[in-house]
């Protein structure tokens, strides 16, 4: 997500709208409605996560520092769960608390895990809180840093953070911002900026509160941060993972191209020598680039200028969705449902367009899709038009 897209037309002498064999927008046969799902509101909302404790709750993160729960059977009432504000940089729109996960064994050892940018200096924070029982809330004095790395600009951030299918937390960080990647992060194998980091928190000590995945792809690379999962990434601010254990991760772009793609262990997805399928920078004379992935799935500027990554929809109350990856644009509010086929084809059709600034996707524990609007602060969902979500 980038809030402020003119940031992207810095440099742009010339703005050309591109068309590609891939950024076809076809109507969807089925009509589907924006609804309101809750009557609650947030501040900022840029994350929203089930709670795994068989509770039923969601979670709605704030931008700012908060962090709130509340019941879907009974949406009337928010109840505060975490508030660091005093602790969260969140001066520029693109800083601040941006991403939680809950411990796969939460239920009994009650850890949860935020990421957010600090100041003094202005950096990057990985961190373990622990919740109490009564009433539920994290405890402040719990905290734990796992993880920092230091970011030479307010913007570009990444934020978001998921424990994957192999227990391990993933990571998304930006390229360290501005524009054009100017210090080259996302290529640079001793940088932890523009990547997917993968890391162990099940083996952590007292000393070391983080352990390195065994099979991580560069392991074994003498100068390379072991942290790393993949690499060659702008923006990457939501990623997920689907039922088949794939990770999906949406890139914001720079001037011309937004795009998706499915991370794999060591690959490198081309930033900044590439911008989507387009060239955007000769690399390093001293660097030998692994050969580049290209998106799956790539849409011009004249669509949208901020990708929100989604999930793929795996609930029942949409079955002509099931499969698809659903996905946004924060600037045109675009929502997009896109099929990805075993023979490798790929079908992507427009939802519908709305006039929202879609901050974050999010599921419940029945795996139905919603969505916040960082402007209301409202979380929505999709319904057939003129059908029921009962």
């Amino acid at each position: 997500m980038e809030i402020y897209p003119p940031l992207k037309c810095l440099f742009l002498g010339v703005f050309l709208v591109f068309s590609f064999s891939c950024n076809g927008e076809g109507k969807f046969s089925k009509k589907f409605q924006l609804r309101r799902a809750f009557p609650l509101s947030f501040d900022e909302p840029v994350d929203l996560q089930p709670c795994p404790d068989g509770s039923g709750r969601l979670f709605v993160v704030e931008r700012r520092g908060k962090i709130w729960y509340f019941f879907p059977s009974r949406p009337q009432k928010k109840f505060l769960f975490l508030n660091i504000q005093h602790q969260v940089r969140s001066k520029f729109q693109e800083e601040g608390l941006l991403g939680l996960a809950f411990h796969p064994r939460y239920k009994t050892n009650g850890y949860i895990f935020l990421n957010y940018t600090v100041s003094h200096p202005r950096r990057t924070l990985i961190v373990r809180f622990q919740m109490k029982d009564t009433p539920p809330h994290a405890r402040v004095l719990s905290k734990r840093i796992l993880l920092q790395f230091p970011q030479p600009y307010a913007n570009h951030n990444g934020g978001q953070i998921a424990f994957g299918p192999d227990g391990y937390l993933y990571i998304a960080t930006g390229d360290g911002g501005w524009a054009g990647d100017p210090h080259n992060y996302a290529q640079n194998l001793q940088s932890l900026l523009g990547k997917i980091l993968r890391i162990d928190v099940q083996n952590s000590t007292l000393s070391q509160p983080y352990a390195i995945p065994p099979d991580n792809p560069f392991v074994h690379h003498p100068s390379a941060r072991k942290e790393i999962y993949a690499y060659g990434l702008r923006n990457p601010w939501r990623f997920s993972f689907d039922s088949q254990g794939r990770l999906w991760a949406a890139d914001v772009g720079q001037n011309r191209i937004e795009e998706i793609n499915l991370i794999q262990k060591g690959k490198n997805y081309g930033w900044r020598i590439k911008e989507g399928s387009l060239n955007f920078a000769p690399p390093s004379q001293k660097s030998k680039p692994e050969p580049l992935v290209e998106p799956i799935w790539q849409y011009p500027h004249r669509l949208g200028q901020s990708i929100t990554g989604g999930f793929v929809y795996e609930g029942k109350k949409l079955p002509s969705l099931k499969g698809a990856y659903i996905y946004a644009d924060y600037v045109s509010g675009r929502i997009w449902a896109l099929w990805y086929k075993k023979n490798g084809t790929i079908q992507n059709r427009l939802l519908l367009k709305t006039n929202l600034n879609i901050s974050t996707f999010g599921v419940d524990h029945n795996k139905e899709l919603y969505f916040c609007d960082l402007r209301s602060g409202n979380i929505f969902t999709l319904g057939l038009d003129g059908g029921s979500l009962k």
